[in-house]
């Protein structure tokens, strides 16, 4: 790995977490990465042990069991955990801004039922938002949610929900009132153990096996009233005020896994020998190599100052988007890259840079596709 400079610009706290991720990583997920891949298995001895150390409620306050890290904090560790296995970085990613949305609109007793489970890696978080007619268009969904008494019902079909089959608690966007537009949304907090929440469906996928994405079926599913997410209506705003968040959390997943295809390139570029010397020594590859390494610090550079531009409460919707446009575009490019570096073998299982470009491209899709941030970026500029 290149000499990092990081430090200089980060608090005691910050360098703590991100050295512990960085150990974490190389001890616990990176020597079982290739295997689940493989296998699509759900990492849940690692997930066991990541919630020992407390990075399942990295997002959730102290009060309920969590660290209160900001989100740079957990970035940071996402990162680290991205540059050898980027599924598990997305399960983290989706668990922890899923707490997060709940410490942010939650009642106290909300908070104070679901955020210890979920800290504690006792109840994975699962959002439930695309569907399978609407994506990026949120306002298009149209999940019902009908009120019954002390409960709502809930009735819809979930697309592309990550953690969803292996959700304890979920939080879930659904119609209210379909004749007012986006103020007829509501979020509720629902239990995936109770009657009419079912898995129909774990995608097969090109990439990220091991974080399983599925199709969920709401059924007549049963929604206690206390477990409605705000005020009726403020579903739309409860899910647009966490995208930025989330955003970059992809971008930091995105430029980890460009960093670990880099590393590996150019470890193989200084042991594999031709004409009597390292491919490194090659002007073609060390061009190549000097590519990379230029577009994965600019990247990881953006998405720290979109962070901390986040941490400080300002408005950073374009900031955000920047970050992940141009981070998951890079990332793909550059796992591409390192891929082409090793020749014949990088097309091999037996190397890890397949996986990380498999995985990297989702990256330009999941929490709004590349078009959807430029179009973001565009209505920015005024």
């Amino acid at each position: 790995m290149s000499k990092d400079l990081s430090s200089l610009f980060l608090d005691e706290q910050q360098i703590m977490i991100r050295d512990s991720a960085r150990r974490v990583a190389a001890d616990i997920i990176a020597p079982t990465a290739a295997q689940r891949d493989r296998e699509s298995a759900w990492p849940r001895a690692e997930i066991r042990e990541l919630a020992q150390l407390g990075f399942l409620g990295m997002l959730v306050p102290e009060a309920y069991g969590g660290t209160g890290a900001g989100v740079l904090d957990f970035c940071l560790a996402q990162h680290e955990f991205a540059a050898h296995d980027a599924g598990l970085a997305t399960i983290l990613h989706v668990h922890n801004f899923t707490a997060m949305c709940i410490a942010k609109n939650g009642t106290e007793e909300q908070k104070e039922r679901f955020l210890p489970a979920m800290a504690s890696g006792e109840s994975i978080g699962a959002f439930l938002l695309s569907e399978s007619h609407a994506g990026s268009d949120t306002a298009a969904l149209r999940t019902s949610a009908v009120r019954d008494g002390d409960h709502y019902v809930l009735n819809g079909s979930k697309q592309f929900i990550s953690n969803g089959s292996e959700a304890g608690v979920g939080v879930a966007f659904a119609i209210t009132d379909k004749a007012a537009g986006k103020r007829g949304a509501t979020t509720f907090i629902v239990d995936p153990a109770q009657p009419g929440y079912a898995t129909t469906r774990i995608e097969e996928k090109l990439g990220q096996h091991t974080a399983h994405t599925a199709q969920i079926a709401l059924e007549n599913h049963r929604v206690p009233a206390e477990n409605r997410l705000g005020a009726e209506g403020d579903g739309y705003r409860t899910v647009m005020s966490g995208l930025s968040d989330g955003r970059i959390g992809i971008a930091f997943i995105a430029a980890g896994a460009a960093r670990g295809a880099l590393d590996a390139a150019v470890k193989y570029a200084n042991e594999r020998e031709a004409y009597g010397a390292p491919i490194a020594r090659l002007q073609g590859v060390a061009f190549d190599l000097a590519d990379m390494a230029a577009q994965v610090d600019v990247a990881f550079q953006y998405c720290l100052h979109a962070a901390r531009l986040c941490d400080a409460g300002v408005d950073c919707t374009k900031e955000a988007s920047i970050a992940k446009l141009f981070a998951s575009e890079m990332a793909e490019k550059v796992c591409s890259s390192a891929l082409q570096i090793h020749g014949g073998y990088g097309y091999l299982c037996d190397f890890p840079v397949e996986r990380y470009l498999r995985d990297v491209r989702v990256c330009k899709i999941y929490e709004g596709t590349s078009h959807i941030q430029k179009l973001i970026i565009a209505r920015q500029l005024g």
